[in-house]
């Protein structure tokens, strides 16, 4: 059973609130894995069109089931926000499997979570070392190598998960991906990488966002106002990307689109920064 953490709105608000000034979109770039325990003979599903069996519950053994119901639990907790005692579920698991490349992988971002980096890797550095071609564990470790400012090795992690043939993720990756070259000040890998993520994925509000902030800093407005309005128009929308939708509208002199993003800014965000902001005709703010 794979447990993958969903972008809800809420998250999805989250994330495009991080904003393009700090460009690091948060924790939900990073954060799958698979609760199905593996094994290094088993490490990559695609080996399956080789003749290797796939590993159901039958091929288990006692101590593999029981890591298994343990990550399943500590999947539960961490989505839950409930970190610690997801923590204690992993130790368990790994207490049970000792190569359970998965529970290496959640450990990490676990570690992630609470900013712990050097445990963080050690975490994801392990998993690697089981199962060299999970492409989840090599996306969760190129945003943490991303996070340090280590964006050659984090490029390399990416390029890994990306080319697992298996991998049905490569949207999530292409994102996180952009964002690190956002980063790095990569303006123009960035944009491809954004690009190829939103083909792919172009309800996205994250990938939006940042394509908006990208066109507008190099001044092309007409193409940041197709990408932020698709976000705006949708239930994603936060004071941050109001806030980029009034800019571009203004600079191209849409004096009632302004006013209506603007409203939309005071009436849901009231409090915000960007409201205050709105509210003092501090557009540079």
């Amino acid at each position: 059973m794979r447990m993958a953490f969903p972008m809800t709105t809420a998250s999805a608000q989250r994330l495009v609130a991080a904003g393009f000034g700090g460009v690091a979109v948060a924790f939900l770039l990073a954060g799958c894995v698979n609760t199905r325990t593996t094994t290094t003979s088993l490490a990559d599903t695609s080996s399956s069109s080789k003749g290797a069996e796939i590993v159901t519950e039958s091929d288990e053994s006692s101590r593999q089931r029981r890591a298994r119901l343990r990550m399943e639990l500590a999947s539960g907790y961490f989505e839950q926000g409930q970190t610690t005692v997801a923590l204690d579920e992993i130790k368990q698991a790994l207490a049970a499997d000792p190569n359970n490349a998965d529970a290496y992988n959640l450990r990490g971002l676990v570690y992630m979570r609470l900013e712990d980096a050097g445990l963080a890797e050690d975490s994801f550095r392990r998993a690697i070392a089981i199962n060299p071609r999970d492409p989840n564990v090599r996306h969760n470790y190129g945003w943490l190598l991303c996070q340090q400012n280590r964006y050659g090795d984090a490029t390399q992690q990416f390029t890994e998960a990306l080319a697992v043939p298996s991998y049905t993720d490569h949207a999530k990756t292409l994102m996180t991906q952009g964002v690190c070259q956002l980063r790095a000040g990569q303006r123009a890998e960035a944009e491809r990488s954004l690009m190829k993520a939103y083909e792919i994925d172009a309800g996205n509000p994250v990938v939006g966002f940042n394509l908006a902030s990208l066109l507008a800093q190099r001044e092309e407005w007409s193409r940041a106002q197709f990408y932020i309005r698709r976000v705006n128009n949708s239930p994603s929308a936060s004071a941050e990307t109001l806030w980029l939708g009034i800019k571009i509208e203004r600079r191209l002199n849409n004096r009632e689109a302004v006013a209506q993003l603007g409203g939309q800014l005071q009436r849901r965000f009231p409090q915000s920064r960007e409201a205050i902001a709105y509210e003092r005709g501090n557009f540079n703010d």
